[in-house]
């Protein structure tokens, strides 16, 4: 059942993965995996050092698989697949497999999962890493005696996982703070383990601490309210939220319940039944304390965005399943109807409420409104060889239309690009570095060019006056426009 739900799991995200236009985040991942190695880890001595192990998995990956968006976000999708699986088999462990094929079936399409595991980023396989941690936890905490290879194990995807993403060592923390409350014999092990572990990836620590200044934008773009904070990071969506936070409330009590009970519910209860009564806080504990530190974190350095909790979404799963059990369990037990009818409506409510969720997640502009597939297809018909491009360069990075040229290549065969300076597999950034309008011209760029496409990262009004004012300098005129989701094509002809 594990294995046929995670099989499921990965046709649930990877259908429709290859709709969505790619976005910022994804073009960062495209460019670094492109990079030869020796160009990889010049740049992750600038950037995005904490991404380095995704990158250059990716970057085998795509000399197998290509770079179409389907094959760039398939590996995510897998990811899902076994964190799918993994929740099962834990599940199994806490409750019964009834629970464990709850939990997966929620966490297969729980929002959060669906999206992460659609996009190429390295979040779906922090979730995977995530419940693999907490099961080896869990078998710890249900053994008789301490088992050492355990924590050998928990220690090497330890390292795996924070070198994938560096927030993942907070679900360690999550666990200490469990075998603290359940069975403290254990925690000097666990302390020695985790301790190794980031010894082990301190480089890592070292880079990501020398880099922060990437993501300051996090302050003053994230906004810390009820969204951010309750809805976004599992659910996305409002309706979501309400129909499956009530499931999860009802768990975190049940496993409250539980380890009070075994806890002080019996004087003559062995340390190790204490403690396997115990385990039913590990979702609990998984699911609040990253989100509990990277909020706090934030009040010092902006290190919190919702995607980042990806990691706690089959936590949540477990917690929205816990009631659902309870409830068949009791139908079962007594013989009646209803409990189990209440569980099966419930379950049905919040996966008719997830559909359209995932549907959305398969548009076009479904990744931050993005439109770089539609500007490489707009181009294919629009250009002809010989003919100049320039790029709106004015907005960060990861807007930037350059992108598309980045990502879909195939609308811009005979193009000049005329602003270029570094391509992005010698520059220090992931991105291309660029010349403005005005210094391209005086480079000779615009010589024997009769013809010039502007393409301008476009809300609502938004033009480039500077590109405009060089060209109409140079003697260009615009000859037409096309105006697409988020951007705009401008044609510019001389004379």
């Amino acid at each position: 059942m594990a294995v046929g739900l995670g099989i499921l799991a990965v046709a649930v995200s990877a259908t429709g993965s290859g709709i969505a236009s790619l976005w910022g985040d994804e073009a960062a991942s495209l460019l670094s995996a492109q990079r030869s190695l020796p160009s990889l880890a010049m740049m992750v001595q600038n950037i995005d050092a904490v991404h380095a192990l995704y990158y250059l998995g990716l970057h085998v990956w795509i000399g197998l698989a290509g770079t179409s968006p389907f094959a760039l976000r398939f590996p995510s999708a897998v990811a899902i697949g076994l964190a799918v699986t993994g929740t099962v088999v834990l599940g199994q462990r806490l409750r019964g497999l009834r629970f464990g094929i709850l939990a997966g079936v929620i966490a297969m399409v729980l929002p959060r999962l669906t999206d992460v595991g659609s996009e190429a980023r390295s979040y779906a396989f922090t979730a995977a890493v995530a419940v693999g941690l907490t099961l080896l936890v869990t078998i710890q905490l249900q053994a008789p005696t301490p088992r050492r290879r355990l924590w050998v194990a928990y220690g090497a995807l330890l390292v795996f996982g924070t070198l994938l993403f560096l927030w993942v060592a907070l679900v360690a923390a999550a666990h200490l703070l469990v075998l603290l409350l359940v069975r403290s014999g254990l925690l000097r092990d666990a302390l020695v383990t985790v301790g190794a572990s980031m010894a082990a990836v301190s480089p890592l620590l070292l880079f990501a601490f020398l880099e922060r200044d990437q993501i300051a934008y996090l302050g003053t773009r994230q906004a810390f309210d009820a969204t951010a904070i309750l809805v976004t990071p599992w659910f996305e969506n409002p309706g979501v939220a309400l129909a499956v936070w009530p499931l999860v409330a009802l768990g975190a009590g049940l496993a409250v319940h539980e380890w009070v009970r075994g806890r002080y519910g019996s004087t003559s209860a062995s340390a190790s039944a204490s403690a396997s009564a115990g385990t039913s806080l590990l979702p609990l504990a998984w699911m609040l304390v990253p989100i509990v530190a990277l909020l706090a974190s934030s009040a010092v350095v902006a290190v919190f965005t919702p995607r980042y909790l990806a990691m706690c979404a089959p936590a949540v799963a477990l917690l929205a399943a816990a009631p659902l059990d309870a409830l068949i369990s009791r139908s079962l037990r007594r013989r009646l109807l209803a409990p189990g009818a209440v569980a099966g409506i419930a379950l049905l409510v919040v996966l008719a409420l997830i559909a359209p969720v995932w549907a959305a997640q398969r548009t076009p502009y479904a990744k931050n409104f993005s439109d770089w597939a539609v500007i490489s297809a707009e181009m294919t018909v629009l250009g002809h060889p010989g003919d100049a491009v320039v790029f709106d360069d004015t907005v960060r990075p990861s807007r930037r239309t350059r992108l598309a040229l980045n990502t879909y290549p195939a609308g811009f065969v005979g193009l000049r690009d005329i602003t270029l300076k570094t391509p992005f597999a010698a520059s220090s950034s992931w991105y291309d570095q660029t010349y403005t309008l005005p210094e391209a011209r005086a480079l000779g760029r615009l010589d024997g060019v009769s013809r010039v496409w502007v393409i301008e990262y476009a809300l609502p009004g938004a033009v480039d006056d500077a590109d405009i004012a060089a060209l109409k300098l140079a003697g260009f005129h615009q000859a037409s426009s096309v105006r697409l989701h988020r951007s705009e094509i401008l044609e510019f002809v001389r004379g």
